[in-house]
Order: structure tokens, then sequence, then C-alpha cells
């Protein structure tokens, strides 16, 4: 199984979380003399963090820093689209840090870990 970043098979789905950030809304809030309490101006929704987290595995140090590469050019400041069969489609997400946690020799290739940050930028 693998996770598509626009239909792209960039993430090995077997290990990979997801951990949704809530959602909230933005608010002025101001004292007016005169006023007992506070203002509140509701400025509406707020984006939300997305953090994924799992391993890359391949079968060369060629491969993996092609993949590497690969999933780097998706940190250009657009709107993407993650989808995976145990989480379901997340929709409008810039993807605004990838990096890597460990890195190890595994079997017949290399292995790493990953944990990458998006921002929703709408729900």
């Amino acid at each position: 199984m693998s996770a598509s970043l626009d239909g792209q098979n960039l993430f090995d789905e077997c290990e990979m979380k997801i951990e949704l950030g809530s959602t909230r809304r933005n608010l002025i809030e101001r004292t007016i003399a005169g006023l007992d309490g506070v203002l509140s101006i509701d400025l509406g929704a707020c984006p939300r963090k997305l953090k994924q987290t799992g391993s890359l595995r391949a079968k060369s140090r060629l491969q993996m820093n092609e993949r590497i590469n690969a999933i780097l050019g998706y940190m250009d400041g657009k709107a993407h689209t993650l989808v995976t069969s145990n989480e379901g489609e997340f929709n409008n997400l810039r993807m605004d840090d990838f990096k890597i946690t460990k890195k190890l020799a595994a079997g017949d290739g290399l292995c790493c870990d990953y944990e990458v940050i998006y921002t929703q930028l709408t729900v």
C-alpha cells in the first residue's frame, strides 16, 4: 500500500500515521469604554496543521535520494491532495516541512523515518 500526493505514490502506508490538528477560529477581542466585557469579532476558520510520520524504503541510496527529492518537490507553496486508504482524503494541503528523522540499513536496502508537516488551508 502507498499514500498518494496529487496522484503520485510517494509514501509507504504500512507504518504511516497522520495526526490532525484541531480546527479553530480567528477572533479579534477588544475592550470598549462603557461596555462591561469584551467585543468579539469572528474572522472565520483558521488553517489547521497535519503531521504525517512514517518510513520510506528503497533498494539503494540512489533510489532513496530520488524518492526524497520527489517529495521535496511538493514544498512549492501550492495546495495538494493527500489520499490514503486508512485515513481518507485531505484536500488543500500546503507542505511546510519535510525532515528525515532516522536512517537505517534494512535487509535488502535502506529505510528512513520521516516527518511531514502540512497546513490544511481550508477545512
